[in-house]
């Protein structure tokens, strides 16, 4: 915990967390509420009005309903348990059992989720399910496992699409000179870098103050996300270039995974892969609410040209291709 301690001291809040996390530790490692039941920790950054959320919510259900009560979820919403990373890592160690992350974190850890953050790889939201449901979804979920981290299933996040403070963004010459947010891995970066922007990385907590202070132009996520973190209160401009659609991934600890029976481990993939068609409509329902919402607020909202941000975001695919295993993993999506 030295790590923790060195990272908030001096932040009364954090030392808190930090205690509730010790204690989460002892309660986890114990594996039990009762006799009979096993409690699962379920941390994720969302808030509790995401559609994500509800997919966890009915995967909750779902586990408990197939157990008889045997296993259950306890869910911390909202980051109070850490950043995706600092959650990741918690699970590593064995100190809760599940999380929620976007695959581009994931890739810090398994680098064949990379692929997930190539910008333009997926034609649109029914290749991506057919990907993500057959072959190399399954090789990516199991990429994992070496590292102690476990995947699930996937979850439906949309298309991310860059918004700004000041400017619409009506093509990526309008990018050059801006400070974007993006999340903290490698594609990101890259790809923010060679559309003309100055990649930022930032916790996702960081970014709304970030925004209204200046340290940041804008951002790139997608409509959910950009409603209930109310990054729009404060960026007017949403363009629609839909980037990237890097999915959701469910993951669970190996050191926990390991201490389930058969029958166990059985009903908690059950329970995950239940949850994703729920998490799928509970998606399309809020980015109707969602256009509203932004509508009101007197978002302007960009349609661009595509092609010139996929013509300009080329070489991400075409590096990404000189590394033999990426490629194989690449050219079985394009197949798809």
């Amino acid at each position: 915990m030295q790590r923790y301690s060195q990272k908030y001291n001096g932040t009364k809040n954090i030392v808190l967390t930090v205690v509730l996390l010790l204690l989460l530790g002892v309660l986890f490692n114990s594996c039990e509420s009762g006799p009979d039941t096993k409690t699962l920790f379920f941390a994720h950054s969302l808030p509790i009005t995401h559609p994500v959320h509800k997919g966890i919510l009915d995967m909750q259900k779902f586990l408990e309903e197939k157990s008889g009560g045997k296993l259950q979820i306890k869910i911390f919403p909202d980051g109070q348990l850490g950043t995706e990373r600092e959650v990741l890592e918690l699970l590593q160690i064995g100190s809760i059992a599940l999380t929620k992350v976007s695959a581009a974190s994931m890739s810090n850890f398994a680098p064949e989720y990379q692929v997930t953050s190539i910008p333009y790889l997926f034609r649109d939201s029914e290749h991506l399910f057919s990907v993500l449901e057959g072959e190399v979804g399954k090789q990516l979920l199991a990429s994992g496992t070496e590292y102690l981290l476990r995947g699930l299933c996937f979850y439906d996040a949309g298309s991310r699409s860059f918004y700004a403070k000041d400017k619409a963004v009506n093509s990526p010459d309008d990018l050059n000179g801006m400070k974007i947010r993006v999340m903290n891995d490698q594609m990101s970066v890259e790809m923010v870098n060679t559309l003309g922007a100055s990649a930022t990385p930032m916790a996702y907590g960081e970014l709304y103050t970030a925004l209204q202070q200046n340290v940041v132009d804008g951002a790139e996520n997608n409509i959910p996300s950009f409603v209930t973190s109310n990054h729009y209160e404060v960026c007017k401009y949403y363009t629609f270039d839909e980037h990237t659609m890097v999915p959701d991934v469910v993951v669970v600890s190996t050191k926990f995974w390991n201490l389930l029976s058969e029958t166990e481990k059985e009903w908690l993939q059950e329970a995950a892969d239940e949850s994703v068609e729920r998490q799928r409509v509970y998606w399309q329902e809020t980015i109707k609410e969602n256009m509203e919402v932004l509508k009101k607020a007197q978002v302007e909202f960009v349609y661009p040209d595509k092609s010139r941000f996929s013509d300009k975001s080329r070489p991400v695919l075409q590096r990404m291709m000189k590394d033999p295993k990426m490629k194989e993993v690449i050219e079985k999506i394009l197949e798809n």
